[in-house]
């Protein structure tokens, strides 16, 4: 195709472009956390947006969101579909993540109210912007270029489409990474993404994507929660864990960050999932009184302020149920 992106390239970068078919699904690569910021000329500096991970697949004309679980998007967030479809005439894959703002800010809680819907016309009129912020191409005009090194494939993403809201292009900081992530944070922001500029896309999560953080967050397991006590409604608190080598550890309470909506949606789902037993795997440490336990199905995300010595989670405040994460995969995230 006379005017395909991969005609910019110089013959040297187009080494790194295989041929290909065009895939059905790429697995997304994913950051490794860390704790030591860091400058480094060779490496690249993104934000890191407090969202839903999504990769666009345009072929021909047929357009499809992906979750970074397989489920497809393109019905919850129909105007990124949109947008992705007008785009220049050749097939191509990209990764980003969709986000809704509250103030300047990303915020999942607000991003929750569009997660659950499923109907275009319902998702159009909730009256909740989003956005897609690309940050990569996997695929262009029948060549996987996965294997080109980051900076070349961000120069290549910024040639191939056409930005305009709700499409943006994630810029980046070169090399000064303890600068941008001091700068961010008192603005708060949820921190940023350290990229090998010289890697290649992997398929799995990799130390070539460091993510730094302003705000301590994990994803958790919800395996049980309690009665609500005076005038609160649905329930008290949600008792959550991760997966350890096959089983289920207690994490702790979550007993903060809930508007009554949340509160009543959370019981209705919950009361569906109910069990006699608990799912976690040593009951010495668990509530007593007033539990229901239920099935370990449903990932909560949570914000805390740090670890205790037995390994729960303090000062946790719910975010809001992720749909694109299975439970049994949710694990203590530690800093390399």
């Amino acid at each position: 195709m006379t005017n395909s992106p991969l005609n910019t390239l110089t013959p040297e970068e187009r080494e790194k472009a295989v041929h290909a078919t065009f895939p059905d699904w790429l697995t997304p690569m994913l950051a490794t956390l860390t704790q030591r910021p860091f400058s480094h000329e060779d490496w690249i500096f993104e934000r890191k947006f407090d969202g839903e991970r999504c990769l666009a697949f345009r072929n021909s004309d047929r357009t499809c969101l992906m979750s970074r679980n397989r489920k497809e998007l393109q019905h919850t967030y129909p105007e990124v579909a949109e947008v992705i479809a007008q785009q220049p005439p050749y097939d191509f894959v990209v990764d980003g993540e969709i986000v809704a703002f509250e103030g300047g800010l990303t915020s999942f809680g607000k991003l929750q109210n569009r997660m659950k819907l499923t109907n275009p016309e319902s998702a159009r009129n909730s009256g909740i912007p989003v956005y897609y912020y690309v940050f990569d191409i996997l695929y262009v005009d029948g060549y996987d270029i996965t294997g080109m090194p980051l900076r070349q494939r961000k120069r290549l993403l910024r040639r191939s489409l056409d930005f305009r809201d709700p499409l943006r292009f994630t810029e980046h900081r070169n090399r000064d990474g303890e600068a941008f992530l001091q700068e961010v944070c008192p603005k708060g922001w949820e921190g940023i993404i350290a990229k090998d500029a010289g890697a290649a896309y992997v398929h799995k999560r990799s130390n070539k994507w460091l993510k730094l953080k302003c705000v301590k967050n994990q994803e958790v397991v919800i395996g049980g929660f309690t009665e609500p006590q005076g005038s609160r409604i649905g329930l008290g608190a949600l008792l959550v864990g991760y997966y350890k080598n096959g089983s289920l550890n207690y994490a702790g309470k979550v007993g903060t960050g809930y508007d009554d909506q949340t509160l009543r949606d959370l019981r209705a789902r919950l009361d569906r999932l109910e069990i006699q037993t608990p799912p976690f795997a040593t009951d010495h440490e668990l509530p007593q009184r007033d539990i229901h336990w239920v099935e370990p199905k449903l990932v909560a995300q949570v914000k805390f302020t740090e670890w205790t010595e037995d390994g729960k989670l303090r000062h946790p405040v719910y975010l809001g149920l992720r749909r694109d994460r299975e439970a049994t995969q949710v694990t203590r995230e530690e800093a390399v």
